[in-house]
């Protein structure tokens, strides 16, 4: 029953948010309300049990030292720190919740993302390597766009921002398009399959 609840959940609001959707009715409509309302008493519980969670596989790290368990502290540190100086202080300009929002987290993520720089430039360099036809073409468009985009492009010749537009608007945008249409067949399908039982990974490996 562990597993059969859950699934009988999942695949009854599954038909009846694609009902929903494909059904404009005052009633499904207010179904949707309903359950909108639901969600937001919902979210706080949700909440509670990801920070219990989290708790929990922190600590055992920290009574296990497994590897990297110091970090442990410093993730338990933040989480509570922070929450507690927002409950006490509050959250506006000038408490110490956005002292530490400005000072600690604002520049770790400005290094996270800094350091995705280098990945891409090394990701790049080995992508357009001119191994072959298509590498080369690749290679080509990259140098292309990225003259393009910077002033000296322009000082060079000015049909190179003209290319770079019509690469980005052409064969570009028709690539997003495809991919976007894959991951949204994709999702579709990964959702029927959700639906109608067959994907059963979400529920464990428990009986």
């Amino acid at each position: 029953m562990k597993r059969q609840l859950p699934l009988i959940i999942v695949i009854g609001l599954g038909f009846l948010f694609v009902i929903h959707v494909f059904v404009p009715h005052p009633i499904s409509q207010d179904f949707f309300d309903w359950f909108q309302k639901w969600i937001k008493v919902i979210s706080p519980f949700a909440l509670s049990l990801g920070i219990m969670s989290l708790t929990t596989v922190h600590y055992h790290k920290i009574k296990k030292k497994a590897p990297n368990w110091p970090y442990s502290y410093v993730t338990l540190i933040g989480l509570y720190v922070t929450a507690l100086t927002g409950f006490i202080w509050g959250i506006e300009e000038g408490t110490p919740f956005m002292w530490i929002f400005r000072n600690l987290n604002v520049p770790m993520g400005a290094t996270m993302f800094s350091l995705l720089a280098f990945y891409i430039a090394s990701a790049a360099y080995k992508a357009f390597r001119a191994r072959n036809l298509e590498a080369t073409v690749l290679l080509i468009a990259a140098v292309i766009v990225m003259l393009g985009r910077v002033s000296i492009g322009n000082a060079i010749s000015h049909w190179i921002p003209d290319a770079t537009i019509w690469l980005l608007n052409v064969p570009n945008l028709a690539a997003q398009r495809g991919i976007g249409l894959g991951v949204g067949l994709g999702m579709v399908a990964t959702s029927l399959k959700i639906i109608l039982g067959i994907e059963r990974s979400y529920l464990g490996g428990g009986d």
